[in-house]
């Protein structure tokens, strides 16, 4: 266990604000790139490769570059992979992080499935919100997107993690044309039953076959009409969060918010506040950055802090003004998003 990291000179140091203004405040680090299941939209099917464990950071590594990053004002943590619940000890990483000075919320990104057995717990080390993916509530459809089967090990998991006493848990749903439709309004119905906030992600040129393609995109305003046709208006609701990615709604009838992730439709670009830590130590400026920034070189070869602050302004001073999906320029990453971190 680290000693709680003192920051404080946390207002003297330049805080990340790129080339156009936006202030980066929040961090979303992979902690592995495996995962237990096999969803088209971020991995392929089979023999797939993952990185040696040494090449991983270590929890170590990665509380060292957070320590310096909270003295640039980052203050939110996200963890993802893969799937983060797949790395061994993840609370102990948890509890370290949530020691650091600055550090003022932690999330964690899921796709449920060992949710059940390790909730308390992570509720216990001081994580403070969950995502976790539930595209679809029918095991068919379930195993179309995963490769896998396990879709009550996933709801066993969201009512878990409410009974660990985690009051705040979002459903994420990947929102794909000619696949998802049918899920959109059991979805919802769910959600509202059960007192879950739900957010629609539309389908982004992740995917590891890169057979990604712009008519297979469920847009966020054809599923805002579906809920609307079916149960009432929505609102718009209160942005408590310029940089956040949804745009959130709540149900004129007062039975729930719903939220919509809408990147390849409505970019949301000029409030982002993002940077990413890969599993293996690539500080990534963009999720569709086709440059990385090699923190673990720095981290295994006792660096300084200022050299590790140095990397990381250069990365956000080269953050591009929009990710350029639907433009020519556009490139794919050649990543995928297990690879990246979700």
């Amino acid at each position: 266990m680290i000693d709680k990291f003192n920051n404080t000179n946390l207002k003297s140091i330049t805080a990340l604000v790129d080339q156009f203004g936006r202030v980066h405040t929040n961090l979303r680090i992979s902690v592995t790139d495996r995962c237990n299941i096999r969803c088209f939209y971020c991995m392929p099917a089979e023999n797939v490769v993952f990185r040696p464990r040494d090449e991983l950071l270590s929890f170590e590594e990665i509380v060292r570059f957070v320590q310096v990053v909270a003295t640039m004002g980052i203050t939110k943590l996200r963890l993802t992979g893969g799937e983060p619940l797949v790395r061994t000890d993840l609370p102990l990483l948890i509890r370290q992080l949530s020691a650091i000075s600055g550090i003022q919320d932690i999330a964690l990104t899921t796709n449920g499935l060992l949710l059940a057995e390790h909730a308390a717990e992570l509720k216990s080390a001081g994580l403070d919100r969950l995502n976790v993916s539930l595209d679809t509530l029918q095991e068919s459809t379930f195993e179309k997107i995963s490769r896998r089967r396990g879709i009550q090990k996933v709801l066993d998991g969201i009512f878990a993690a409410r009974e660990a006493g985690f009051s705040k848990i979002r459903l994420n749903a990947v929102a794909i044309r000619g696949l998802t439709e049918a899920d959109v309004v059991p979805l919802a119905q769910f959600s509202r039953d059960h007192n879950f906030e739900l957010r629609f992600i539309e389908f982004m040129p992740l995917d590891a076959e890169q057979q990604w393609n712009e008519n297979d995109v469920l847009s966020g305003p054809v599923i805002r009409t579906m809920l609307e046709n079916h149960f009432c208006e929505l609102l718009p609701a209160e942005r408590t969060e310029p940089s956040q990615p949804a745009v959130d709604f709540c149900f004129a009838d007062g039975r729930g918010r719903i939220g919509f992730i809408n990147p390849v439709s409505q970019p949301f670009c000029e409030d982002c506040n993002r940077l990413r830590l890969t599993a293996e130590g690539q500080v990534r400026n963009c999720l569709f950055s086709t440059e990385e920034w090699d923190v673990r070189r720095l981290l295994r070869s006792r660096a300084t802090d200022e050299e590790i602050r140095q990397l990381v302004r250069d990365s956000v001073s080269a953050k591009a003004q929009a990710h350029g999906i639907g433009s020519p320029e556009f490139q794919q990453p050649a990543r995928a998003m297990y690879q990246i971190g979700g």
